[in-house]
């Protein structure tokens, strides 16, 4: 049996930056009654990938499609 994850208030993510710990109870609240540790993991592991995404793309952090293209020689 899959061990579940009890909703509860007393659970604490320490907060990385503001809002952080709202973050962390909006994920648990989000997730099905049946949700394991593994699928927190994984809902936080997209989140922060997420978020670094965004944030590379305002710093201007990024590369194009065509520079990647060239640089491992794909073609359309």
């Amino acid at each position: 049996m899959t061990p579940t994850l009890l909703k509860t208030e007393a659970v604490t993510i320490p907060p990385a930056k503001p809002g952080g710990f709202i973050f962390g109870l909006k994920i648990i609240d989000q997730l099905p009654d049946t949700a394991t540790w593994q699928n927190l993991m994984h809902r936080i592991y997209v989140r922060l990938a997420i978020e670094s995404g965004l944030s590379d793309s305002k710093a201007g952090e990024t590369v194009s499609v065509s520079e990647i293209r060239a640089k491992y020689g794909l073609t359309k």
